[in-house]
C-alpha cells in the first residue's frame, strides 16, 4: 500500500505541469530486471594522455556525471594540468556521450581561465527545460593554503544547448557562501558538492539542489535566484561535521544527506554521516552508518527508481584504510539499510596491474539504458605523490549485475 501511495503521489506531480514527467525516476521494466548480467568498464579521462588548448594533462580527478532529458551523459573533471595536487593549475573539463556511454566526444572546456583552480564540479539538470546548471568553487593563483574568506568562492555556469556550450561563470559567493561558521569563525575553505545536485519531485516538486559545505543551495524558480539554508537540525543546533556532501530526495520528499565526516569526526567511528530533513524545517543530527565503511573520501549517491521496490544507490570506498575497495550498494528501504552489494573489481578495468589502483572520487547517474553508469578514479601507481598521473573510469552495469553480488540483510544505514 506505501508504494501504491508513492506512485500516485509520484504521478500527480507529473499531471500538475510543476514537473514534467521526464523529471521523475523510470519504473524499471521487468526485462531490465530480469536482464543477463551486463557491465563495461574503461578508461574516460586519462592522465599523463589527453591534450586540449596546448595542455596535455598530467591528471583528471573530482568528477560529476548527469543525465540530461535527452538522455546525454555529461562527464566533468577536473584537469590538472602539470601534477596531481589540489593547487596550481586546475581547470574544468568534460566529455560528453549521446549513446550511453558507449562513445564520447573528445575533451571540451567550461572554464580554464587564469593559473588557479577552477573545480569541484557539482552539476544538476532542470528537466523542465533541460537547463544544466553547473556549481564550482574557484581558488585564485598564490591562494595556497586558504587563509581567507576570498580565497575560495563559489562560481556558477549553465548550458542550454544540452552540454554544448556554457555560459560564462559568475560568481555567486556574496549571495552563496556564508561569512562566518557558527563558533565565529571565519568561513574560510569551502566545497560546493563535488558531484550532483537534485530536482525534487514530491514536496517542492521542481526544487534545484545543490549539496555543499554545512549548507544546501537551492532554487525554487529554476535558477533565477538561489538560496542558502545552512545545516542545522530541527532543534536549531549547527550541522558542521561534515565536509564533501551528496543529497537526494527519499520517496516521502525529505532530504537525504550522505557525507564525508570531518577528520575528527571520522576519527570515532570510519563511517559516512547521514542525515534526513528538510530545507524549512531542518534536519535530524548527523549519525555513522553503521555498514557504510569510510576511508574520509568522497561518495556518490542517487535514486535508481521510485517504483515498487524503490531503490537508491550508493559508491563509495568500502574500507576504513584505503581509497580503493570501490563498491556499489543498493538500498530498497530509503536507506535504512543496504540490502545488497558488489565490488567493482568483480570486473577488473582492462590492463590492471598490481601498481594500478581504482578508487577514490565517484560520481553515479541512471543511464538510459536502465544502467548504473559510474566516474571512478584511477591512481596509476601505488604512490600519493605528485608524480603519479590519476585518470577517471567509466564503469557501466545493470541490475542484475549488482545482484549477482552479495546480500547484506540488515545492513545499518544510520537513518
Amino acid at each position: 500500500m506505501r508504494a501504491l501511495k508513492i506512485i500516485a503521489m509520484a504521478s500527480a506531480i507529473a499531471l500538475s505541469g510543476a514537473v514534467p514527467a521526464a523529471a521523475l525516476p523510470a519504473a524499471l521494466p521487468a526485462s531490465a530486471a530480469l536482464a543477463a548480467e551486463s557491465h563495461s568498464e574503461r578508461i574516460l579521462f586519462n592522465g599523463g594522455n589527453e591534450t586540449f588548448n596546448g595542455i596535455t594533462y598530467h591528471s583528471f580527478r573530482i568528477p560529476s556525471l548527469v543525465r540530461t532529458t535527452n538522455n546525454t551523459l555529461l562527464a566533468f573533471v577536473e584537469g590538472r594540468a602539470t601534477h596531481n595536487g589540489d593547487y596550481g593549475n586546475i581547470n574544468l573539463l568534460y566529455k560528453r556521450s549521446t549513446d550511453n556511454g558507449a562513445t564520447w566526444s573528445g575533451l571540451r572546456e567550461v572554464v580554464g581561465s587564469g593559473q588557479g583552480v577552477w573545480g569541484n564540479p557539482t552539476a544538476v539538470v532542470d528537466r523542465s527545460n533541460n537547463k544544466i546548471w553547473l556549481f564550482l568553487n574557484h581558488q585564485p593563483e598564490g591562494s595556497d593554503p586558504v587563509n581567507s574568506w576570498d580565497d575560495r568562492q563559489v562560481w556558477l555556469t549553465s548550458s542550454t544547448d544540452d552540454g554544448l556550450t556554457w555560459a560564462s561563470p559568475t560568481n555567486m559567493s556574496t549571495t552563496l557562501k556564508p561569512r562566518t561558521l557558527a563558533n565565529g569563525a571565519s568561513w574560510n575553505w569551502d566545497a560546493v558538492g563535488p558531484g550532483v545536485g537534485v530536482q525534487t519531485t514530491v514536496r517542492n516538486p521542481g526544487r534545484l539542489v545543490i549539496p555543499a559545505q554545512h549548507r544546501n543551495i537551492y532554487s525554487d524558480d529554476h535558477g533565477a535566484t538561489w538560496r542558502v539554508q545552512v545545516m542545522r537540525t530541527t532543534s536549531g543546533a549547527a550541522m558542521e561535521q561534515t565536509g564533501e556532501s551528496t543529497v537526494l530526495e527519499l520517496a516521502d520528499g525529505t532530504l537525504y544527506r550522505n557525507d564525508r565526516p570531518t577528520t575528527a569526526a571520522w576519527e570515532a567511528d570510519k563511517r559516512r554521516f547521514v542525515a534526513r530533513g528538510t530545507i524549512e524545517g531542518g534536519f535530524s543530527a548527523f549519525t555513522p552508518a553503521g555498514c557504510l565503511l569510510d576511508p574520509k573520501s568522497e561518495a556518490s549517491t542517487m535514486r535508481y527508481n521510485s517504483d515498487a521496490p524503490a531503490r537508491i544507490a550508493f559508491v563509495n570506498s568500502a574500507s576504513t584504510e584505503t581509497r580503493t575497495k570501490m563498491r556499489i550498494r543498493m538500498s530498497e528501504d530509503e536507506g535504512r539499510t543496504w540490502s545488497y552489494s558488489r565490488p567493482f573489481s568483480d570486473a577488473p578495468l582492462p590492463g590492471e596491474s598490481a601498481t594500478y589502483k581504482e578508487g577514490g572520487y565517484s560520481s553515479i547517474a541512471k543511464t538510459a539504458d536502465y544502467h548504473v553508469g559510474a566516474l571512478i578514479e584511477v591512481n596509476e601507481n601505488t604512490s600519493s605523490n605528485s608524480t603519479s598521473h590519476r585518470s577517471i573510469a567509466f564503469r557501466k552495469v545493470n541490475l542484475p549485475w549488482i545482484k549477482g553480488g552479495v546480500s547484506e540483510p540488515g545492513c545499518d544505514g544510520g537513518i
